[in-house]
């Protein structure tokens, strides 16, 4: 057959660098955060700690959520003594039981397949990321990780998402931030990326700063596809 012949092959569709984001947009783990939270303050005598106070702190990192705790209940141990303790206290929640969100998984296998560079950025500490990825089998599909602990400032700053980028070896404008929580939202924006935000709190889906994401899912994780997310990738990757 001549060359003139051979049937053309249809361009492969360019995938951006996809950065994760861990707790609420890949694992549902944020009512273990909750729990660890719930019983390191009953250890300094607070006792009615709710889920409603415990959703302002979504999205933004573990050390930064403990300072504030710590001065809002007059706490006088030093964060990095609460730190240790509330790791301790989630990872054997995490250990227990982390799910991953089902159609995350079905994006995140599709995107290994189709060769996509990928990375987790999270507010958690490099322990509790490892454990959590570990546990679900998702580290098999993450090369680079990066923490809140390996940069200076955690979000909203963009500081986690660039540092992905970089290890990626990936400009920020070719990235694509998947995020669950306001601050990530504004993290993104920040370090000139696009997001596909999926609200982890249906409330906060209006807010100004997920309008600023590419792609919104304003039903969170009940209404967020696969489908519907890879296709939006392809095309942004062809723009």
């Amino acid at each position: 057959m001549s060359a003139s012949h051979i049937p053309a092959v249809p361009p492969v569709p360019a995938v951006p660098a996809v950065i994760f984001d861990l707790d609420g947009t890949l694992v549902d783990s944020e009512p273990n955060y909750y729990e660890a939270g719930r019983r390191l303050l009953s250890q300094y005598g607070v006792h009615d700690f709710s889920w409603e106070q415990h959703s302002r702190f979504i999205g933004i990192g573990t050390r930064e959520t403990l300072e504030t705790l710590r001065e809002e209940y007059g706490i006088e141990a030093s964060v990095g003594t609460l730190l240790a303790e509330k790791n301790r206290l989630y990872l054997e929640r995490v250990r227990a039981s982390t799910e991953v969100f089902p159609q995350m998984r079905v994006f995140v296998e599709r995107l290994h397949g189709e060769g996509a560079r990928m990375a987790v950025a999270s507010g958690s500490s490099r322990e509790a990321i490892d454990v959590a990825l570990g546990v679900t089998g998702l580290d098999a599909y993450f090369p680079v990780v990066v923490s809140a602990e390996e940069v200076d400032r955690g979000k909203p700053e963009p500081d986690v998402f660039l540092e992905a980028a970089h290890r990626l070896g990936a400009e920020p404008a070719g990235c694509v931030v998947l995020e669950d929580a306001v601050p990530g939202a504004v993290a993104a924006h920040a370090a000139g990326m696009r997001c596909i935000a999926i609200p982890y709190v249906p409330d906060t889906a209006s807010d100004p700063a997920f309008g600023t994401a590419g792609l919104l899912f304003a039903g969170g994780q009940r209404e967020f596809t696969a489908r519907a997310a890879y296709a939006w990738l392809s095309e942004a990757g062809e723009r």
